[in-house]
């Protein structure tokens, strides 16, 4: 996924009140300290610190938006980490249209935000119909970008309490029961990682059910992680899942 946007490079100096953050832009942008939108109600750890450089997307002066700017990735040692939730979705997508996610070819058309579960109250991030021999396929998109494990080498999710992603993997696990595939895929935004798993130091209870969804409810983990850089995001290879 190409960035639609101009990019700008500057240093974070915080992020704050979760949804935003103060960053001074390079010198080759005036080298001002501007307020950016911080697209992540996520915990964050592990992605940013004061001082660590950061990628700003440019929405423009003639806006609309309260903040012009866009906090799209802050660089971590030698790793650009990928901060916008809004990304991960569309770069899947993306990468499934090319056939580039073997477990997830095949499947002749594709749609999103898709209403479904118990009482039409959740939404599934891609559904995938119209395959020769499989089943239809629910694939719920979780961004994973919280840093870990023993050899520190771990992506792990989720970086906070979520009863919404136990939720999810209920929903996903009452459409195997009614003859469908579902696939709960953890996009790793960060090229530092070698291995998936959850953060059961951050919410047990969600390690708890999705080792259940696996092991009963046959749902599928999938874990790829991505390569993020001032200019794109590109999915790079398949993790496995430490459960």
């Amino acid at each position: 996924m190409r960035y639609e946007l101009p990019q700008l490079r500057g240093t974070l100096i915080n992020r704050y009140k979760r949804f935003l953050a103060d960053v001074r832009l390079d010198s080759a942008y005036g080298g001002g300290v501007v307020t950016a939108h911080c697209p992540n109600s996520g915990a964050m750890t592990t992605c940013w610190a004061p001082g660590c450089a950061a990628l700003l997307s440019d929405h423009g002066p003639d806006t609309h938006r309260k903040l012009r700017y866009t906090l799209e990735a802050c660089r971590m040692g030698r790793t650009w980490v990928g901060i916008n939730t809004m990304h991960p979705n569309r770069v899947v997508a993306e990468a499934i249209r090319r056939e580039q996610i073997p477990e997830l070819a095949g499947y002749r058309e594709m749609r999103r935000e898709v209403v479904y579960g118990k009482g039409g109250r959740s939404r599934v991030d891609i559904l995938l119909t119209a395959h020769r021999s499989k089943p239809d396929c629910f694939v719920e998109v979780k961004n994973t970008t919280l840093r870990g494990g023993d050899d520190n080498c771990g992506a792990l999710f989720p970086d906070a309490v979520t009863e919404r992603g136990r939720k999810h993997l209920e929903e996903l696990a009452r459409e195997i029961r009614r003859g469908r595939r579902a696939v709960i895929f953890f996009f790793v935004g960060r090229a530092d990682c070698r291995w998936m798993g959850p953060a059961d130091a951050v919410d047990p209870e969600y390690g708890k059910a999705l080792r259940k969804a696996v092991a009963r409810g046959k749902v599928e983990p999938l874990a790829y992680r991505a390569r993020v850089s001032p200019g794109s995001i590109a999915l790079l290879e398949r993790l496995p899942v430490c459960l």
